[in-house]
């Protein structure tokens, strides 16, 4: 009896110690998880406010190096180059405003959010009208890149972008000793000025007669306008959980008024930022359900020969281009599919458009292969029959001249081969543009009317006086000669 006693003891005291064993590495682990994650000692509140005024103001040397970074970020644009918009990206000074709205709210400071959104929006106006500027007025810089393209639809990834690298900022902010290499990677990441530039594009394409250009401006403006906000959460996420002072004021009236206005304005903005992320979290859902069902149902079947895909998000419907023949039933089948498949649980109210699934397509298109080749023969025969009718109208004139000619010499009168004469002008002068020749009846005295032979010459424009006259005196007489002349006047065309 007494040993069993003895063993249930000793069991209790191995579970015991067991306990305290585990409860000490539980200790350790969090202990450990808190010196690792909290940054909360490492903070200077006052430091980090002032760094964030400091970066407010829009005036002088700030003004300029936003008009250089929109010129930079427009021309990396329209070059297609990532990295002068990466450069353009880190001379902006747009992020000040962005994070002085933020903190604003976080404690409670009407003043740094007026100097913020002053400064904020005239920096967006004095944007878009300088890329709006490079990009209307300049030669080529209308045509779309990648670059600029790439900026005009944001979706799930450009919100969740915005938002962690906005965290990644201001805890660089908080710390003491900024990290400045973390301020420059969001800067890149986040890529406020890019947007902006995409939009004064759009604009300039859309009134030099382009439809698509206010669609593309739309979509940048609505990129940089998730950018701003998901910023300016982040950095009051980041106060607020860091306890940052509240802005004393001393009419405390005054004070609850601009809680007030800071709370209705925050509601107001964080409304459109949830729907923002909810509208882009769908779509983003969407997209990816899109390319799992061509792939699955589509692509993985050799029966299909898929030319090209297409989901609009907006009218909800898909294209589907196929090369081979779709029958009726195959395309109730895709449609049941999309429907019915849990898989595609965002897509069951799309709906499913096949192009070309009522023809042959291969018949088709050989056919036309043969009649545009019939078409072409047809053509050649054409111009080779018109290219004889040329030449016989060529020898025709020909003829008809060398009789003018022959009948003027057997009547002795003084008419020459105008047409000899006149290729031998050229080949003397080449700067004659054209030559023409006339007896012209003129009278002195109003009683006795002479007949004057007059040479009209049209000279190359570009030449001076000081060329064509020694020219044209020369030219007088060797026509007087050829022409068996006594008296030769020259008539200048202009």
């Amino acid at each position: 009896m007494g040993e069993n006693n003895l063993n249930n003891t000793s069991v209790e005291e191995s579970k015991v110690e067991i306990k305290n064993e585990a409860k000490g590495l539980f200790e350790s682990i969090k202990k450990y998880l808190k010196e690792l994650l909290d940054f909360r000692d490492d903070t200077d509140h006052e430091a980090t406010i002032n760094a964030i005024k400091a970066d407010i103001p829009f005036k002088g040397a700030t003004a300029w190096i936003l008009i250089f970074a929109v010129f930079v970020a427009s021309i990396g644009l329209n070059a297609d180059s990532t990295a002068v918009v990466i450069g353009a990206m880190l001379i902006s000074p747009l992020m000040g405003p962005i994070l002085g709205i933020g903190s604003a709210f976080a404690i409670n400071d009407i003043e740094i959010f007026k100097k913020s959104a002053i400064s904020l929006a005239t920096m967006i106006v004095l944007s878009l009208l300088a890329s709006f500027v490079y990009f209307y007025f300049f030669p080529g810089a209308g045509e779309e890149t990648s670059e600029l393209l790439g900026r005009t639809k944001p979706d799930i990834r450009d919100v969740l972008i915005a938002f962690f690298g906005g965290l990644a900022l201001m805890v660089a902010r908080t710390k003491k000793g900024t990290v400045a290499s973390v301020i420059f990677g969001v800067a890149i990441a986040t890529a406020l000025m890019p947007p902006l530039c995409t939009a004064g594009f759009g604009l300039a394409n859309g009134f030099s007669g382009n439809p698509k250009g206010f669609e593309y401006a739309l979509g940048a403006l609505f990129l940089f306008t998730i950018n701003t906000i998901f910023i300016a959460l982040a950095t009051f996420i980041v106060l607020k959980l860091l306890s940052f002072p509240m802005h004393k004021y001393a009419n405390a009236a005054r004070r609850k008024r601009y809680t007030t206005v800071a709370t209705v304005v925050g509601i107001a903005v964080m409304i459109p930022a949830v729907y923002t992320f909810i509208s882009a979290l769908d779509e983003s859902r969407m997209d990816s359900q899109f390319s799992k069902y061509v792939k699955n149902e589509i692509d993985s079947n050799p029966k299909y020969q898929l030319i090209d895909k297409d989901l609009n998000i907006k009218t909800k419907i898909i294209s589907l281009n196929f090369f081979n023949e779709i029958s009726e039933a195959e395309e109730n089948m895709l449609q049941n599919q999309l429907i019915n498949d849990p898989r595609y649980a965002n897509l069951k109210d799309v709906k499913i458009e096949i192009k070309g699934s009522d023809t042959k397509s291969f018949e088709l298109i050989t056919t036309a292969y043969k009649e545009k080749r019939e078409e072409l023969q047809e053509s050649k025969n054409i111009i080779a029959g018109l290219h004889k009718q040329i030449s016989d109208l060529q020898e025709d004139i020909t003829k008809l001249n060398n009789r003018i000619e022959q009948d003027a010499l057997n009547k002795n009168q003084k008419i020459v081969a105008f047409s000899r004469i006149a290729k031998d002008a050229k080949i003397r002068y080449v700067d004659i543009e054209a030559i023409g020749f006339a007896s012209v009846l003129s009278s002195n005295d109003f009683i006795k009317i002479d007949t004057i032979p007059v040479a009209t010459i049209k000279w190359n424009l570009k030449l001076p006086d000081s060329i064509i006259a020694p020219k044209e005196r020369e030219l007088r007489s060797w026509l007087q000669k050829e022409m068996e002349l006594d008296t030769l006047f020259i008539k200048r065309d202009k």
